[in-house]
């Protein structure tokens, strides 16, 4: 029996994608970022502890992501980004992949496998987009190239986050370009990523939404 409902993991992912972009600007935002980041994490952790086992796993891949984030949060000097963003990368990871078992395993389409469909396509974006920052963290020649004028030239933030989901949904406008050959990797599995997860995710609702019920004759 699920202990957490995924409804509440995707509030707390849509409350981070839609407040995101506006923090940056705001005075204090990058602590608000932080607190809607561990929310997004330990609201991942729940919702997919389906099983002590799993949540012992979530909650020790939980520990170094979001400690790590606040410690860098207040003591820069002391962690640095790649530490949380490496964790992060892990523990979103294995909230995708325990969602994805979620779904298959769904006998009918409900609410909590549609929201977990939906959480689980926004954390493949959010994996990507701490998988982007910490590749431009480890080049220090630069990852990624800025065609435009406007921002910051970092994938640090909100490029990061903007640059992932564009690549996601396939859009690509160019303002941003992977140079780097890990850069220019990762761009093309999230690509390949985000095509099959929507064809696959449609198939399996569409099958479980016609299989026979239980009840039929």
């Amino acid at each position: 029996m699920r202990h957490f409902s995924t409804v509440e993991l995707l509030i707390a992912l849509a409350l981070l994608f839609f407040l995101f972009p506006f923090l940056e600007e705001v005075k204090g935002g990058e602590l608000i970022v932080s607190i809607l980041f561990s929310l997004v994490l330990l609201a991942g952790v729940l919702a997919v502890a389906d099983r002590k086992r799993v949540l012992l796993i979530a909650l020790v891949l939980a520990v170094p992501s979001v400690g790590g984030r606040w410690i860098n949060h207040f003591r820069p000097d002391l962690v640095s980004p790649a530490v949380f963003l490496t964790a992060g990368l892990v523990l979103v990871a294995f909230v995708v992949v325990n969602l994805l078992r979620f779904i298959w395993r769904a006998p009918s389409v409900n609410v909590e496998v549609l929201c977990a469909s939906i959480s689980a396509y926004l954390m493949l974006g959010l994996m990507w987009t701490m998988a982007y920052w910490l590749v431009d963290q480890l080049t220090p020649g630069g990852a990624f190239s800025f065609n435009t004028s406007a921002g910051t030239r970092s994938m640090n933030g909100f490029n990061g986050f903007y640059f992932s989901f564009i690549t996601l949904s396939t859009v690509g406008y160019g303002d941003i370009t992977p140079v780097s050959r890990i850069a220019r990797w990762l761009a093309a599995m999230e690509a390949m990523t985000g095509l099959l997860y929507v064809a696959v995710l449609i198939a399996r609702l569409v099958a479980l939404y016609s299989s026979p019920k239980s009840g039929d004759s």
